[in-house]
């Protein structure tokens, strides 16, 4: 099985077993990650707004214009913002790091 690392808020590294398939956003509510998802995963807000650290933005699918376009909503945006609903975890993930932003 994957894993993915949740730097959360305040820093702390939790590293969650994420199943193949599942979102980031998915994998976290299953793991009690703070992470709120309020249209729980169907790509219509940006409370899923999470940091992907930069040795991994390659490694993703491009985000759609309709990702683009709900990360224009979210606090905090940088370079690497990504919506955890739109990331799936696949074999080339295992390892993922994604830091939760500061405010949501």
């Amino acid at each position: 099985m994957a894993h993915i690392v949740f730097v959360e808020r305040d820093g702390t590294r939790r590293e969650v077993a994420a199943p193949i398939g599942l979102s980031v956003l998915e994998i976290a509510h299953k793991n009690g990650i703070d992470l709120e998802g309020a249209c729980e995963g169907s790509l219509a807000c940006a409370t899923c707004h999470v940091v992907v650290d930069p040795q991994w933005t390659d490694r993703l699918t491009p985000p759609t214009e309709d990702e683009e376009d709900m990360l224009d909503l979210a606090f905090g945006l940088e370079k690497t913002s990504r919506l955890g609903c739109q990331i799936v975890m696949t074999e080339a993930l295992d390892g993922l790091v994604v830091r939760l932003p500061r405010t949501s």
